[in-house]
């Protein structure tokens, strides 16, 4: 057995300068980000810094008893150093729940419930928002009211048009909430315009088709949100921050054009809004907006747009997780507060570790949206993928051990590199073995996948934070039981993960040349020919299909093995302008397009790629439900063909033979193949049903459960079983 032995500072060493933001021992000061630290004037108050965390509707929000939760999560935030959060959506009435017996702010009760998240906030220095949301005819609920009677996309409801006694009412609603908002200890609320939700639903024509005084043209259409920001005003006096989150394009047809959204802008403004928010698109769009394909900072300039038409503080919104950027946006005037949500899940201590110069050491969010907004639209509790402690503060809690363990973790994976930085956070003398010669396990595929380069920052995270913590990494080492019992651990988390299903000995011509698994393709060890067939319409084999088929990036001949170990190799995203000429948005910040939307750039596939599915009924029915759709797209733009319910002959030098879904057989010409077709967990290490080995032993992540790629519940299983040592 050939080893070498590294600590996590040498796995390091290779990194480019340029591919490390800042190093982990820079001055503790802000002098790296002058600009985002920098105080903001209000005139009645002060921010300390310019970054804000967004709202989130974490769940938690929606019943009394889970406020003590709530607090811990804003309290663990404040304490990372934001100058100012925001709440979740809380609605000013029932007509506004986002589901049955949602969250509000209408009755003393309320007030109590919401000052414990208050209380907790201002301990440290941070002022806290609260968010009124009305949910209009996105709301899942029988109650829903909208502009127009015109049922959404996205609720099963169809709302009932709000008559002008209704929209009074509502008027009043909103108005009370600021009023016991205040009294609850918020520094303010966000009145939510964007998004889809009611107040956009009347600000924009797409769905208000009124023709009273709430209808019409801008003016008409605007007034219902200028009369509730004058009404909040009025009931929360002027030492009160009111931020109006604003839809700044639309991305839907009948949408908005830039003019209608700057008169709408000062009209807030002069209304009495204190800063205002960018809103990105409906939720209802065909475009996407935070997924972790859309390139960093990709809306801003329509942002900036507003701010030019505007005296009050404009806020930048939508894919900025990292310092550098957030510090371009401050710097060039495009902007004057910075507002990131999920980032804030990723990392609650993002701003402290910026101040510092530690940028290195933020768990970046990668915006893959699986454990926040999926969970939200599956009625779940929110979390994090890259942080599980994300909404579970009171509930798994990193406690320093007082009794230090010898702990073994076997493989690299994110799985292994969860459960190492948590048992060492807790104080445990931690060694982790990697068969392979880098870190990051099956991150090391997906962050070479086109619109999947962020999936980079969590394998620099890691790397970054078990140097930082002195864990002892050992690559290029294949552990066996033996080994392990002589050098008599205490504990031992298996974290060998799995390894692609292969075909061979169960279809034939599977052994063949042109046939490779998705982690040869993805490794650089196999190329494939111009034409090509994907076995499998999982998350994999959706990702294997963008990968061969998108136009930006690294040419695939050109990803050496050699390329693609380099920790510190970063795959070039897409550009901004490139990104809007697929997506059809605009490159006319003061666009005449209704809601911003422009025809799509019409693309030539860079080679022919079909993706076959054994089952019957749409490809990709199973992907993440916020970030699906994206993937479905991506592929029927760049010219995938999709095949269902085939049947596996053979594979030849001709291609791939399959019985079609009319029971025909059918030959598939194609240069590669590359199998999708699921995953083996690796689990030799274990022990035997009855042997007792010295140390205990733990299995988690995919060597654990071999379904499909989960890095979500690998990540959690690792931190949860170190909690427990």
């Amino acid at each position: 057995m050939s080893a070498s032995t590294h600590t996590a500072s040498q796995v390091t060493q290779s990194s480019k300068p340029t591919d490390r933001i800042v190093t982990a021992n820079a001055a503790n000061d802000s002098e790296h980000y002058p600009h985002i630290f920098e105080p903001l004037d209000l005139g009645f108050t002060t921010l300390k810094n310019r970054i804000v965390m967004g709202s989130m509707h974490t769940g938690l929000e929606d019943r009394f008893y889970n406020y003590r939760k709530l607090a811990a999560y804003f309290a663990e935030r404040a304490k990372g150093g934001v100058a100012m959060m925001i709440t979740g959506g809380i609605s000013p009435n029932r007509e506004g729940w986002l589901l049955p017996a949602g969250g509000t702010m209408n009755s003393k009760m309320d007030v109590i419930n919401h000052r414990r998240v208050t209380s907790a906030v201002h301990k440290y220095d941070s002022k806290i928002i609260m968010q009124i949301l009305h949910s209009g005819r996105y709301g899942y609920h029988p109650f829903v009211v909208s502009s127009s009677a015109i049922k959404s996309p996205i609720s099963p409801f169809k709302p009932r048009k709000m008559s002008i006694k209704n929209i009074e009412q509502t008027i009043e609603d909103y108005a009370r909430s600021a009023r016991l908002a205040k009294q609850a200890g918020y520094d303010g609320v966000e009145i939510m315009g964007s998004e889809g939700y009611l107040l956009n639903q009347f600000l924009s024509s797409h769905v208000n088709k009124r023709s009273d005084q709430y209808g019409g043209d801008i003016y008409g259409r605007m007034k219902l949100a200028v009369d509730i920001v004058k009404a909040v005003r009025k009931a929360a006096g002027d030492d009160f921050i009111i931020l109006f989150r604003l839809s700044v394009i639309d991305l839907v047809k009948d949408g908005n054009v830039m003019d209608e959204v700057i008169i709408v802008a000062k009209a807030l403004e002069k209304a009495g809004v204190t800063i205002m928010n960018t809103g990105i698109g409906w939720h209802e769009a065909r475009v996407p907006t935070i997924v972790t394909s859309v390139p960093r900072a990709a809306f801003v300039d329509f942002s900036a747009e507003i701010k030019k038409h505007i005296s009050i503080p404009m806020m930048a919104a939508n894919r900025i997780n990292m310092p550098d950027t957030a510090e371009d946006i401050i710097a060039s005037a495009k902007a004057d507060l910075i507002q990131m949500a999920r980032p804030f899940l990723a990392d609650p201590n993002w701003v402290n570790k910026a101040q510092a110069g530690q940028a290195d050491r933020i768990n970046t969010c990668i915006a893959c949206n699986q454990a926040c907004l999926d969970h939200t639209f599956e009625n779940k509790r929110s979390t994090c993928l890259v942080n599980p402690q994300a909404c579970y503060e009171t509930e798994l809690v990193y406690i320093k051990t007082k009794k230090p363990k010898k702990v073994a973790v076997i493989g690299g994976g994110v799985a292994g590199m969860s459960a190492a930085h948590v048992a060492a956070l807790r104080g445990h003398e931690v060694t982790l073995f990697e068969a392979k010669d880098i870190l990051g396990g099956q991150f090391n595929y997906a962050k070479v996948i086109p619109g999947k380069e962020e999936f980079f920052e969590t394998i620099r995270y890691y790397i970054n934070e078990l140097e930082h913590l002195g864990v002892d990494i050992k690559l290029n080492t294949k552990v066996d039981k033996a080994m392990l019992e002589a050098a008599k651990f205490h504990h031992v988390i298996v974290a060998t993960g799995v390894v692609p299903r292969s075909l061979a000995g169960k279809l034939e011509g599977a052994d063949l040349p042109q046939v490779m698994t998705y982690a040869e393709l993805l490794s650089g060890e196999k190329s494939v020919g111009n034409t090509v067939a994907v076995i499998g319409a999982g998350g994999v084999g959706f990702d294997v299909s963008e990968y061969l088929t998108a136009r930006h990036g690294q040419p695939l001949d050109k990803l050496a093995p050699e390329t693609l170990k380099d920790p510190s190799y970063r795959p070039e995203p897409q550009s901004i302008s490139e990104w809007r000429e697929e997506w059809g948005v605009t490159e006319d910040m003061g666009y005449k397009s209704d809601g911003g939307l422009v025809q799509p750039e019409s693309i030539t596939p860079i080679r022919q790629v079909y993706m076959i599915q054994r089952s019957k009924g749409r490809l990709g029915s199973g992907l993440n439900k916020t970030s699906g759709w994206v993937h479905r797209a991506h592929v029927k733009s760049h010219g995938v063909i999709q095949v269902s319910g085939a049947q596996y002959e053979k594979i030849t030098d001709e291609g791939i033979w399959i019985t079609n879904n009319q029971g025909q057989s059918q030959l598939l010409r194609v240069d590669s193949v590359v199998v999708c077709a699921g995953q083996e967990s690796v689990v030799e290490l274990m022990p035997n049903v009855g042997d007792a080995p010295d140390a205990q032993y733990h299995l988690i992540g995919g060597a654990k459960l071999a379904a499909e790629l989960d890095a979500k519940r690998a990540i959690r299983d690792g931190a949860e079983v170190a909690v427990g040592i």
